[in-house]
């Protein structure tokens, strides 16, 4: 089996199909992970129009990707692409609950929740600035 798959990841075709189609599970695995942990749901909050969680949650959509471009673009083989994204996300992860954590003067989660958009832009934001951090620690 390992044989086929290197087989197939000499194809530049099939190699491109084959880590666009891990990433996009990983995303999708990803963003539960983070729905674990927010107090609130992300997609329900999204399908009433909360435009402060819809921003939060597009810039963890690009972290993780972002991170994902930097783990294929500097890994050997998909199998080492996954292990670097997935300790990249959980950099991220971290850097979610520590974001929550030096804030004390107001609940981060609950202000997306209440659609403070203020907040969900600086959401992004970090999360989209520290996706280029950890994808530069990626080698």
């Amino acid at each position: 089996m390992e044989r086929m798959v290197d087989l197939l990841m000499n194809n530049v075709y099939t190699a491109s199909l084959a880590s666009v189609a891990v990433a996009v599970f990983a995303l999708i695995v990803f963003l539960a992970c983070f729905e674990l942990v927010a107090r609130y749901k992300c997609w329900e909050e999204i399908k009433k129009g909360n435009v402060a969680v819809a921003l939060a949650t597009g810039g963890k959509i690009f972290g993780i990707c972002n991170i994902f471009r930097f783990a294929f673009q500097t890994s050997d083989s998909i199998y080492q692409s996954l292990i670097w994204a997935t300790y990249g996300f959980a950099l991220l992860l971290g850097a979610y609950f520590l974001f929550e954590f030096l804030t004390p003067v107001f609940r981060i989660d609950e202000e997306i929740r209440a659609d403070n958009r203020a907040v969900g832009v600086i959401a992004m934001i970090i999360s989209v600035s520290l996706s280029y951090l950890i994808g530069a620690t990626v080698i």
